[in-house]
């Protein structure tokens, strides 16, 4: 991974807060189980359909960023080239390596962070996925999302061989460190031009909000320990607005929280926001996130106010990556 410190700003002309939906678009996995090649299901890329509905609603194009089991079957690219033939999405990849060939590689957990491979393992698989995706959708994608955000040192110069233009696998403010991936404590959470690769980084929305919010990772790391969490310390901080720390998702993350990172990032600059969730989410049992059609539809109720929020009542417009990347330059 280039070092942050490389990474020039990228500069967009005056207007209106934009927001982007990237969507992590996969198999359905047991979350709380190891790594298997052996769970290839998508089944649930069909309930994207629910969400479709409120993105339209907004006059919003996501972009579906598909990993191998949904690039290469029926059931997953199949609705998907529906909303992308009617010009109602976007399609990027998003690499899984553990179901994603070639299979030379033990399926462990350091191995599920694609830029942990080996340089030619990691643009081999990328380079199928790639094609895949492009036999399937008669396009092939621009837009690239690592997989548990897993970008590695070689993944700027593999995603420029392979005719990528863009980036959007950094969570700002955020260490997997302890998990075996990425460092992303020193990364901005604007647009960046990644070194003199002409790749644009389009991060993830995430941030600190509350009363001590700019003491940002260094006053986090003193709250979300083991012990703080067990002790309800973090909870306590979040829910006081002392400090807390908000990802513009709306698995786990309520409307309220959504309003207060955005609000804070505005008052901070920021421009270009980025929204995520997991396709799996969108049908009951796929992940811990919504479990039954109650907590399915609180789900898609975050989506629908904070859209309205976002275009109503601040004045924002919804966008793409490569409409942003075409701003920036």
């Amino acid at each position: 991974m280039i070092d942050p410190a490389d990474w020039k700003p990228a500069r967009l002309d005056e207007g209106p807060p934009l927001l982007i939906v990237i969507i992590d678009t996969e198999e359905e996995f047991p979350w709380n189980e190891p790594f298997s090649r052996d769970n290839v299901s998508t089944r649930s890329i069909a309930a994207q359909a629910r969400a479709q509905r409120i993105f339209e609603k907004y006059g919003i194009r996501p972009t579906y960023v598909i990993d191998y089991p949904v690039a290469s079957q029926e059931s997953g690219f199949g609705p998907l080239r529906e909303y992308f033939d009617a010009g109602a999405c976007q399609i990027g990849a998003h690499l899984h390596p553990w179901v994603n060939p070639p299979f030379d590689e033990p399926v462990n957990n350091a191995n599920s962070y694609p830029g942990n491979l080996p340089r030619a393992l990691e643009k081999a698989k990328l380079e199928i996925l790639t094609d895949t995706i492009g036999e399937n959708f008669g396009r092939r994608p621009t837009v690239y999302k690592a997989g548990r955000y897993g970008i590695g040192p070689d993944t700027a110069g593999i995603l420029c061989e392979l005719g990528y233009r863009i980036d959007a696998s950094v969570v700002p403010e955020t260490n997997f460190r302890d998990e075996d991936g990425p460092d992303f404590r020193r990364h901005r959470a604007g647009p960046h031009w990644i070194g003199e690769t002409g790749l644009l980084e389009i991060p993830l929305t995430a941030g600190f909000t509350g009363r001590l919010a700019g003491l940002g990772w260094n006053g986090w790391s003193w709250v979300n320990t083991p012990l703080g969490r067990a002790l309800r310390i973090t909870a306590a901080s979040s829910r006081l607005g002392i400090l807390d720390r908000i990802v513009l998702t709306p698995e786990g993350i309520t409307t309220g929280e959504h309003k207060r990172l955005t609000n804070r990032m505005l008052g901070l600059g920021h421009r270009v926001f980025s929204f995520t969730y997991h396709s799996p989410s969108l049908e009951p049992g796929c992940t811990p996130y919504v479990t039954n059609e109650t907590e399915l539809a609180q789900f898609l109720d975050r989506l629908d106010r904070y859209f309205d929020y976002f275009v109503n009542e601040l004045g924002g417009r919804p966008s793409t990556p490569e409409e942003v990347l075409r701003a920036a330059r």
